[in-house]
């Protein structure tokens, strides 16, 4: 089994990648997605104590919108959920990967891989980059944020320069057309154990 990293900054696209290896039948566990559900349930008493209840709505569901304010303006209380969801998604991950232990390919994608050390579960890395502007543009009409919001977030995240050095692969995610064929690429060298780098 090869377990393949997927990483980017926020808006680069990495879901565009993401959904080509699992069209093509390839197991993907989102990290952020794990986590989300996680905050909703196991994690919820231990996030409520430090963020209040105003970060779930009356459902119960986390409201990304009011925690991402809280977190993105303060870089300790960052850290602090980071540690809290960090190891409780990578536990989620041992799992998955034993459920799909027969699977040639595992995607594993998570916005932060190297930031937090993921990373070093994984054998091979793919770093997806995109214009900045682009970045912005995207996040804007996705989360229907403002510029000034988006940047902040953006400014969280460490750059592309100091994530390529942990990369094996940078994919620039410009068009779809195009990043589909390098990934076409790149899963067929995989496939046939390959030496890309």
């Amino acid at each position: 089994m090869i377990i393949v990293g997927l990483t980017g900054g926020i808006g680069s696209g990495k879901s565009t990648i993401l959904n080509y290896f699992r069209e093509r039948g390839y197991p993907c566990f989102e990290s952020d997605e794990v986590g989300k559900k996680l905050l909703e349930v196991e994690l919820k008493e231990t996030v409520v104590k430090l963020f209040g209840e105003e970060v779930y709505n009356t459902k119960g569901i986390l409201d990304r919108k009011v925690i991402s304010k809280k977190v993105f303006s303060n870089s300790k209380l960052l850290e602090t959920l980071n540690n809290i969801v960090h190891p409780a998604v990578n536990e989620a991950f041992e799992k998955f990967k034993k459920k799909y232990q027969d699977s040639p390919i595992i995607v594993k994608e998570a916005a932060i891989l190297i930031e937090s050390g993921s990373y070093k579960s994984c054998d091979i890395i793919i770093l997806v980059k995109a214009p900045l502007d682009e970045r912005i543009k995207r996040i804007m009409a996705r989360d229907s944020a403002n510029k000034s919001e988006v940047i902040a977030k953006i400014s969280n995240q460490w750059e592309d320069k100091k994530k390529e050095k942990y990369a094996d692969y940078v994919v620039e995610n410009i068009s779809i057309q195009e990043t589909h064929e390098k990934v076409k690429n790149l899963i067929k060298k995989l496939n046939n154990k390959e030496n890309f780098y």
